[in-house]
């Protein structure tokens, strides 16, 4: 762990300059609003180690993907995130002197993010080499109400310097991306243009022909009285903007304010780009910093009010909570079905920043139960509207009628990764695909989502998986071979029991799915099963691997092998490992992990937390205390689920324990690898580790259930959750827990497996 910041319940605080922790804190202080993201770097000119990042929703760059290693049914591109260009840069110069934080002395340094309502803020004291002090404000925030829309109050106040202060407020196409195979430039400049009042730079990528045009005004104010000055244009090739400045005596004050626009060709007609965003970032300063601000946090208000979870007496945990949730909730908002969710989100380009199986198995669970149902609709229609290419991803591999195999990774559906140990083994990821409908359906009731879009995309699943199997002539049984599971530190691997397991359940969920839809829309399923050359013939076939597939055990130790051979490694608990070769990933070689006992994260736990209803708890237990140990918790969705299982069988400090862990994940960098970005998708893992964890909570036969539980150190803990058109809050103390039907119709639901009817704007309490 390498713990530098201050806990607080609704900030994160860095008091003083870790210059060794810069990369970190960008990725720590990120902002973002479901539109842009932006990593936190300084506006001011940093000559330190840096890694610069802005990104735009939707707009990647097909990147001509390295052959070394070349495999038939390789993507001839990969597709990455894009570094756009800089809207957050203010040079200040004091006479010639150009502050630069890597070189002047900092002092009294402080770092706020503010996640009540998304802001975060900059305070300093600079001296130059020539003696000259100032102290330094700085706020920025991504408007949540104008997703395209950003803004800086930038303040300097002199405390010895008498001279002229001056800002260069830009914006810097002059980027690039940190990783790229060729060391590309992703962007050509196509115009700078400086007008009076505005300032504009329009971009193109130099493959996919996106557009990105910003724009950018400002006002410049001197001990709270604005000041009309004279600007110097800036019109370089790739750098537009103003210089603006004035003199000042020892205690004066001056601010510059910079109002940005930043729009695209996703949502915009490319030849409007200029017009629209100079005329958006004109409107935003006429509106003023104070009503902006306070449009952008009351969209935070409503959104902390559907879903922040309170914890009482533990600081540590109730910060991790809300900074997972404020991230989950900057990141993506659902209002457009094209985007998704990397997992990294806008915070670095590790991953690519595209979408994996992370959204599906750990996101979709958050966004039903905290925000409107179009939110988690929209994330299924993403893949929906892929299964065209999905189903031409799974031909370039040799299957055939309409297989679909879903990417690794992706920004539009077609495969971006080329490591065969994942583009053609990691195939469970269909099945979590299938899962995330199933879980849909069943938290949203919306049985109308199988027949327009859901069973299509089944079909294809259910396809693959008929095509994937092997029969074994010795064992009479369907195998899967030469896989990769969840656990990436085991490759090409048969009969992972995970990948069987999720194959059989998509083949079974798509047959049930199948005569749902015929029974209660029959027109529809004429419909899809011609589109689609749909067979019964199919289900026979089915049917035969649902009933005879082979799934490796060990009856002797009572639990399910991880895949076949599994115990034939030497097995070393995790305990054993030395504390200085962890992350093994960053200190053993590849050949040592594949032929280690050491999992990055349980496979079998994996899929005993998907469908825990068709196991009993005896049979958890043990899996869960065979494989636990065993696992070092290097993939940052593993301790969420662990956590949930630990709860589950009733192991309540190692359920906290954890939970602990995949809450200051990033906070407290575990795996000493946070400057590459957060794990937003595991954060809402985090947030499942309460709800699903210590809540207890589940859909059965359409009903809610809770079967809470409260770690000892906690006092008492509170969440909301919308289901069905309720919105409940939870609170759990240690006696009792109580019920608020906050919002709809009356309810029943159950508690420890008690019934209950909560009427509308009622609670009930009941005692644990």
């Amino acid at each position: 762990m390498n713990k530098y910041l201050q806990t607080d319940p609704w900030c994160i605080i860095e008091e003083g300059f870790h210059v060794n922790k810069q990369l970190a804190s960008e990725s720590i202080f990120s902002l973002g609003n479901g539109h842009i993201g932006q990593r936190a770097n300084f506006e001011e000119y940093y000559s330190g180690e840096t890694m610069l990042g802005s990104y735009i929703a939707g707009i990647y760059y097909s990147e001509r993907a390295e052959r070394g290693n070349w495999k038939n049914g390789y993507s001839d591109t990969n597709d990455r995130i894009i570094n756009a260009p800089n809207w957050t840069g203010i040079s200040v110069r004091l006479n010639d002197d150009r502050l630069d934080l890597a070189e002047w002395d900092v002092q009294n340094f402080r770092r706020v993010l503010n996640m009540r309502e998304g802001f975060l803020e900059r305070t300093f004291e600079a001296i130059s080499f020539k003696g000259h002090r100032i102290q330094v404000s700085v706020k920025r925030f991504l408007s949540m109400a104008e997703t395209e829309v950003g803004a800086i109050s930038y303040s300097v106040k002199s405390l010895n310097y008498e001279g002229r202060i001056s800002f260069l407020p830009l914006i810097d196409g002059d980027v690039k991306n940190k990783y790229t195979n060729y060391d590309e430039q992703f962007w050509n400049v196509l115009q700078t243009k400086t007008q009076q009042d505005v300032s504009h730079l329009w971009a193109q990528t130099r493959r996919n022909d996106f557009h990105v045009c910003g724009a950018l005004t400002y006002v410049l104010y001197k001990n709270n009285e604005q000041l009309n000055v004279n600007p110097t244009k800036i019109e370089k090739e790739k750098v537009a903007g103003f210089s603006v400045g004035t003199d000042v005596r020892i205690g004066d004050t001056v601010c510059l304010n910079k109002y940005v626009a930043i729009i695209n060709s996703l949502n915009h007609p490319r030849e409007e780009l200029t017009e629209r965003a100079c005329t958006l970032a004109r409107a935003a300063k006429n509106k003023g910093w104070n009503q902006l601000f306070e449009e952008h946090s009351a969209v935070w208000a409503g959104k902390w009010l559907q879903s922040d979870i309170i914890i009482d007496s533990d600081i540590a945990a109730q910060q991790a909570i809300r900074y997972s949730i404020f991230q989950l909730n900057q990141t993506y908002n659902g209002n457009d079905a094209r985007l998704n969710i990397s997992p990294k989100g806008f915070t670095g380009e590790k991953f690519a920043g595209a979408t994996r199986w992370d959204t599906e198995a750990i996101c979709i669970p958050f966004y039903l139960c905290t925000s409107p149902q179009n939110v988690s609709k929209n994330l299924l229609l993403y893949r929906f509207r892929h299964l065209p290419k999905a189903i031409q991803n799974a031909e370039n591999l040799g299957f055939t009628n309409g297989a679909a195999l879903f990417p690794v990774s992706t920004f539009n559906g077609g495969e971006s990764h080329n490591e065969w140990e994942l583009t053609f083994e990691e195939v469970h990821r269909n099945g979590i695909i299938a899962y995330a409908i199933y879980n849909y359906v069943r938290y949203t009731g919306d049985q109308n989502y199988l027949a327009e879009y859901g069973l299509k995309v089944l079909i294809g699943i259910a396809r693959f998986w008929s095509q994937r199997v092997n029969i074994s002539n010795e064992k009479k049984k369907f195998m899967i071979l030469g896989v990769t599971g969840p656990n990436m530190y085991e490759n090409n691997v048969n009969n992972n029991w995970f990948t069987n397991y999720i194959a059989v359940w998509c083949l079974k969920y798509t047959i049930e799915s199948i005569e749902k839809v015929k029974k209660t829309n029959f027109r529809a399923f004429e419909e899809w099963s011609q589109s689609v050359q749909f067979s019964n013939d199919e289900i026979f076939l089915w049917k035969d691997i649902i009933e005879n597939m082979y799934f490796p055990e060990n009856k002797k130790l009572g639990i399910f092998l991880q895949q076949d051979g599994f115990l034939n490694k030497t097995l070393t608990p995790a305990s054993e490992i030395p504390e200085n070769q962890l992350p093994v990933n960053q200190h053993w070689t590849w050949d040592r992990i594949l032929r280690s006992s050491v999992i990055k994260q349980a496979d079998v736990v994996q899929g005993l937390y998907f469908f825990e209803e068709n196991f009993d708890k005896e049979t958890i237990r043990r899996n869960f205390d065979f494989y636990e140990p065993l696992t070092v918790h290097e993939s940052s969705l593993s301790p969420c689920t662990h956590s949930i299982v630990a709860s589950a069988v009733g192991d309540k400090q190692k359920a906290y324990d954890l939970y602990l862990r995949t809450a200051r994940l990033d906070l407290d960098d575990y795996n000493n690898e946070v400057a590459d970005g957060l794990h937003i998708t595991s954060m809402a893992g985090t947030w499942l580790a309460i709800v699903q964890g210590f809540g207890g909570m589940r859909v059965i036969k359409d009903k809610l259930h809770f079967h809470p539980q409260i770690p000892e150190k906690w006092n008492a803990f509170a969440f909301n959750i919308m289901f069905r058109g309720n919105q409940l809050n939870i609170r759990v103390e240690k006696n009792r827990t109580i019920i608020h039907n906050i919002k709809g119709a009356s309810i029943d639901l159950f508690v420890n497996d008690k019934q209950i009817h909560i009427a509308t704007e009622s609670q009930e309490e009941i005692l644990n």
